[in-house]
């Protein structure tokens, strides 16, 4: 799917945050954001090339159904193990889609991790 003049779309986007495990979403303000990580590669260099492609190549807009529910590209769906029950998680500018279990391990290696991540921060 091209992505020519999509700065003013006010949908959503997703695409395979494949090192969490999950589906990552987000508005214009999202697809933004990486637009900008990718911008900042020289074109046609090795780190921009791989980039568009894990980035913009797998991003999907999302589509709604007409009870306004977003649906998820089957692709992605099958790849994180999503069907009947799935587990959104709000990160301020962007939300992500987990498989429960899937969260649930993330979780306990995050947990593992947060003291850490305190003690640096001062907290």
């Amino acid at each position: 799917m091209p992505f020519d003049g999509m700065d003013g779309f006010d949908g959503l986007y997703a695409f395979a945050l494949k090192s969490l495990g999950c589906v990552e979403c987000g508005g214009a303000q999202f697809f933004s954001h990486y637009k900008k990580i990718v911008d900042a590669q020289p074109f046609g260099s090795a780190p921009r090339r791989i980039l568009e492609a894990r980035i913009f190549g797998d991003m999907a807009r999302l589509n709604f159904d007409t009870a306004g529910r977003m649906t998820l590209p089957d692709a992605l769906c099958e790849q994180f193990g999503l069907k009947d029950a799935v587990l959104l998680v709000g990160l301020y500018d962007r939300f992500q889609i987990w498989n429960p279990d899937a969260y649930a391990a993330h979780l306990a290696t995050q947990e593992a991790e947060l003291s850490g991540v305190l003690t640096e921060l001062g907290l």
